[in-house]
C-alpha cells in the first residue's frame, strides 16, 4: 500500500474511549495498514474522576493529564482543534482548530468519541454566574476562585460582603457533585485555621439537588451514610431543590430561600456532546444510536461510543438499557471499537460490546469514602482504599501513577499552602466560557461548509 491508497481513521475525542481506542489501533495495526488521526483540544487525556482533587489542592493539574506523546510507538496525527461537525454522507468532518482556523477533514473511517458537555437549564443567570467542573482549566479556575473568596473575606469590614464571600453552592447530588462538595469544604476547613479574622463558622456549604436522594447510583445505605458524613462536616444538603435564578451575590432556590454567595458550582449531570446534532441521525436522550458493534446503522464506517453514543448495555436483561457514561464503560468501549475498526478493515465479522459495571468508588476526602466495587459496600478507609486504589490502577501511565501517589502523601504528611496560582483573570470566567458550546454548526451549515469548500478546490 502507497500513502494515497492507505484507508484514513479519523478518532474525534481524547476522552477514556478515544485514548483507549487510538492506543489498540496503533499497537495492532501495522503502519503502512492505515493513517491514524486524532482531532483534540488537547494533547493529553484527562483523568476527569480526580478532578474534585485538582480543585481541592490535593493533586496538581499535571498529575491526572496524561501526555499523548509520552509513548515512544506514538505515530498518531493530532489535529490540535475540536470537531464541529461531521457530513456523513461527504465523510467530511468539519475541525475548528485552537487557532480558530475551520478545516475540512477527509475520512474512511471515523470514530465519534467526542464525551460528554455540562448539562444546562433554561434558569437565568446560570451559564454567566456558575462553575463548571468538566475540565482541567474549570478545576483549577475553581481552586484559585475559592481561596481568594477567604482572602478577599479576611480583607474586608463589610459583614454582607463576607457573608456573601463564605457561603458556597454545589448543585448536584450525584457522586461528581457530592466529590466536588466533600473535597472544596474540607479546603476551606483547613485553610480557614491560617485566617485569623475569620470566624469559622462562618463557612457555610450548600448541596443541592432536585433528586430525592443523594448519589442514587451507590444505594440507599451508602447514599445515607455519604448524607451523615457531609452532615457532620456541617455542609446542608438539601433534596428535591434546585436553583431559580442566579446572580452575581446570590442565588434563589427554588423552595425559596436565597443565599448570598459569589460561588455557585453546577454539576448537575453531563449530556452528548453538541456535535451529535449536526448529524442529523437518530438519538437516544440525546445519545447517538448505535448498536451493539457501536456502529452507526445505515452508515459505512461510522462509528461512535463513550458518553455521546447509546451503546445497548447487553449485560442488563431490559433491551432497552443503555451503557451509562461512565469512564469504565468508556475505556472497554474505546478497545472494542478498535477491534471492530480493524475487523472492518481486514474484511472480518464485528463482535458486540458487553461489559458488566464493576461499580462506583467516591472519594469524600481526608478518611471519608463510599464505595461499592462488585456490589460490595464500603465505608471509611475501606472505601477510601477501594476509591483510591480504583483510580491509581486505571491511570494510563507510570508516571501519572507516580505523581499521584505522590501528591496523596505529601498532601496527607505536609497539607496545603493554600497558594493561589494566577489562573483567575481579571475578566471573571464561568460555566459557558470553559465548554465552547456554542461553537457547533448545524446539520445545514456543515453541508454548506463542505460544499463551498469542495466548490473551491
Amino acid at each position: 500500500m502507497n500513502d494515497v491508497t492507505r484507508p484514513r481513521i479519523l478518532v474525534v475525542g481524547a476522552g477514556f474511549a478515544g485514548v483507549e481506542c487510538v492506543r489498540r489501533l496503533e499497537r495492532k495495526l501495522a503502519p503502512d495498514e492505515a493513517d491514524v488521526t486524532l482531532v483534540t483540544p488537547f494533547a493529553y487525556q484527562l483523568y476527569l474522576p480526580l478532578l474534585p482533587q485538582v480543585a481541592s489542592g490535593v493533586l496538581t493539574p499535571q498529575s491526572i493529564a496524561v501526555s499523548l506523546r509520552r509513548s515512544k510507538k506514538y505515530r498518531t496525527r493530532i489535529i490540535p482543534g475540536g470537531a464541529i461537525g461531521v457530513d456523513l454522507k461527504s465523510k467530511v468532518c468539519v475541525i475548528r482548530t485552537i487557532t480558530d482556523k475551520t478545516v475540512n477533514e477527509p475520512y474512511d473511517y471515523i470514530v465519534l468519541a467526542p464525551g460528554s458537555v455540562t448539562r444546562t437549564f433554561d434558569i437565568p443567570g446560570l451559564t454567566e454566574h456558575a462553575f463548571g467542573m468538566k475540565t482541567l482549566a474549570e478545576a483549577a479556575y475553581i481552586r484559585d476562585h475559592v481561596i481568594s473568596q477567604l482572602d478577599l473575606a479576611d480583607a474586608s469590614d463589610d459583614p454582607a460582603e463576607r457573608a456573601s464571600r463564605l457561603q458556597f453552592v454545589v448543585v448536584g447530588g450525584g457522586y461528581a457533585g457530592t466529590e466536588t462538595a466533600a473535597c472544596l469544604q474540607k479546603l476551606t476547613h483547613a485553610a480557614v485555621k491560617r485566617y485569623p479574622r475569620i470566624d469559622p463558622a462562618l463557612i457555610k456549604w450548600h448541596l443541592i439537588d432536585i433528586a430525592p436522594k443523594l448519589m442514587p447510583e451507590m444505594g440507599d445505605k451508602l447514599g445515607r451514610s455519604a448524607m451523615e458524613i457531609l452532615a457532620r462536616r456541617g455542609i446542608d444538603v438539601s433534596l428535591g431543590v434546585s436553583i431559580a435564578k442566579a446572580g452575581p451575590e446570590e442565588v434563589t432556590f427554588t423552595d425559596g430561600r436565597v443565599v448570598p454567595t459569589r460561588t455557585l458550582i453546577w454539576t448537575a449531570g453531563v449530556v452528548a456532546s453538541p456535535l451529535i446534532a449536526t448529524l442529523g441521525a437518530e438519538t437516544v436522550r440525546g445519545r447517538l444510536a448505535v448498536n451493539a458493534e457501536m456502529t452507526l446503522p445505515g452508515q459505512d464506517g461510522v462509528f461512535a461510543l463513550g458518553d455521546s453514543a447509546a451503546v445497548p448495555d447487553k449485560a442488563k436483561d431490559d433491551e432497552n438499557a443503555i451503557c451509562p457514561p461512565t469512564a469504565q464503560h468508556a475505556m472497554r468501549q474505546g478497545k472494542h471499537v478498535a477491534d471492530n475498526v480493524i475487523a472492518t478493515l481486514r474484511g472480518k465479522p464485528l463482535t458486540p460490546y458487553e461489559h458488566k459495571d464493576l461499580g462506583l468508588v467516591v472519594d469524600l476526602g481526608g478518611t471519608d469514602a463510599v464505595s461499592k466495587p462488585l456490589g460490595i459496600e464500603l465505608r471509611g478507609i475501606p472505601a477510601q482504599f477501594a476509591a483510591r486504589g480504583y483510580h491509581w490502577a486505571a491511570l494510563r501511565t507510570n508516571v501519572a501513577k507516580v505523581r499521584v501517589a505522590t501528591n496523596w502523601t505529601l498532601n496527607a504528611l505536609a497539607g496545603d499552602d493554600f497558594v493561589r496560582t494566577g489562573f483567575q483573570a481579571r475578566k471573571a470566567a464561568r460555566l459557558k466560557d470553559f465548554e465552547f458550546t456554542d461553537a457547533y454548526l448545524t446539520p445545514e451549515q456543515v453541508q454548506a461548509h463542505v460544499e463551498g469548500a469542495d466548490r473551491k478546490e
